[in-house]
């Protein structure tokens, strides 16, 4: 299936949550079961609202389907599709009566977070939530290590800006573990980024 952004370029869905072609893991352990980045933070919502901690959620993403293929009546296969909007960040929700508002991205770089796996209309999206007063924030997992983070948008904001202006075009390991918090995998919830949020 065919899948573009508003102004035609082709998504790739190895950039949304990971640079990475093998999100999958396939070690049996503990620490690395085999869950997408997604699934984890889904999994850890969930337990945030089944305890009334917080009510986040993952955005829906608007898609226009243009072409379907019938191969037969009961059947239907959707063959080219487009994102009717740019899309901002992947979840929100609410948090003791504050708005929470962040992207999750993993990469396969063991030391450094490459930027091109964020976009400007979202790099602006967050600017426009800190403006508002909203808590916001990246989770960013080094899948190699297994090692999560939360890095707070301002210090993404500022790596941003220095690309921009001729800099590196990637955030080192080291500056998100100087910047960021390091989050431990737990059972439940999986990644406890609330618990961060309380220390800010």
């Amino acid at each position: 299936m065919n899948l573009n952004y508003p102004n035609g370029k082709k998504y790739s869905p190895k950039e949304h949550l990971s640079d990475s072609p093998d999100k999958k893991r396939k070690n049996g352990s503990y620490s690395n079961r085999g869950m997408t980045l997604e699934e984890d933070l889904n999994e850890t919502n969930q337990y945030y609202r089944e305890r009334k901690i917080a009510v986040i959620h993952k955005k829906p993403t608007p898609v226009q389907i243009v072409q379907v293929d019938y191969p037969n009546r009961s059947a239907a296969v959707i063959k080219e599709a487009y994102f009717k909007l740019a899309s901002t960040t992947d979840y929100n929700g609410v948090y003791k009566g504050k708005y929470i508002d962040f992207e999750a991205k993993e990469t396969q770089n063991p030391t450094s977070f490459p930027l091109k796996n964020f976009h400007q209309h979202q790099i602006q999206h967050m600017e426009e939530v800190l403006d508002q007063g909203g808590i916001c924030f990246v989770i960013l997992r080094f899948t190699k290590f297994e090692q999560v983070y939360l890095l707070e948008a301002q210090h993404l904001l500022t790596y941003w800006e220095r690309m921009k202006n001729g800099g590196r075009k990637s955030i080192t390991k080291e500056e998100i573990e100087q910047k960021g918090h390091y989050i431990p995998l737990g059972f439940q919830p999986r990644i406890d980024y609330i618990k961060i949020i309380e220390q800010l």
